[in-house]
């Protein structure tokens, strides 16, 4: 983990046989105050398009969202893609969704909607493998539903991985990371050096794993503790750096 600046990325086109994963949320689009508010550039659809021709398909889009909410934001089938943590995949070259991982309990949605429907401001958000409560609109939520999901994850064999303002029950064994590896093992991606752009706590998994491919992760958003090698500072500058490599 480095505590110290990092410095900004290399040009895209200065590493040869790269392969592109990237965040969505905090990296391709902005947070937004619920799952449902972001708003996705025009553009963006049609720069990844480029982006895995130049890399003659080796990019993918690794989110903790579903797969169907990441491609339906979207609105392409023509890149690789990954949901929930890596517990689903859309290979490169295909449309068919990939299942990896076997949905978690009822329960566990049961009991955060009983937890959200008497806190105002604190949102569900059901996926096919994990279940997210957000609480961004109630921070002083924060104690109460970490707690709550620390709970249900023992009681229900369920791990917990915790976000920006967000905590969330998923199937264990699945994660960016885990999901990077298996892409890795792809003749597409075969002996490429992996670079995975993410903002989260959720994205040093896959930080960590692309280095074990002489790869690196970027951090965007502000400076912390992280197994990235670099940093941008934010969205615009992702988008900047992106479209840099087709200039």
């Amino acid at each position: 983990m480095s505590p110290t600046a990092l410095p900004s990325p290399p040009s895209l086109n200065d590493m040869p046989n790269a392969a592109l994963f990237l965040d969505f949320d905090g990296t391709l689009v902005e947070i937004a105050p619920a799952p449902d508010a972001i708003v996705v550039d025009p553009a963006l659809p049609a720069l990844l398009e480029g982006l895995a021709e130049k890399l003659e398909g080796r990019l993918a889009v690794v989110s903790g969202r579903s797969l169907a909410d990441v491609s339906r934001y979207l609105g392409t089938e023509r890149i690789a893609m990954a949901g929930s943590h890596g517990a689903e995949l859309r290979r490169p070259g295909s449309t068919e969704n990939e299942s990896l991982a076997s949905p978690i309990p009822p329960d566990a949605e049961i009991e955060l909607n009983r937890f959200a429907s008497t806190r105002d401001g604190v949102l569900v958000e059901p996926k096919p493998f994990s279940v997210a409560l957000h609480y961004r609109l109630m921070p002083e939520a924060e104690g109460e539903a970490l707690a709550l999901a620390g709970s249900l994850a023992r009681a229900l064999n369920l791990n917990v991985k915790r976000g920006k303002m967000v905590v969330e029950l998923l199937t264990p064994g699945y994660d960016k990371g885990s999901v990077v590896a298996k892409f890795m093992e792809m003749p597409v991606f075969g002996g490429s050096r992996p670079i995975f752009l993410g903002d989260d706590i959720t994205d040093e998994d896959a930080f960590t794993k692309v280095l074990e491919h002489e790869g690196g992760g970027v951090l965007v958003g502000p400076e912390r503790d992280t197994a990235a090698r670099w940093r941008l500072p934010g969205v615009a500058e992702v988008h900047a750096w992106l479209k840099a490599a087709l200039a």
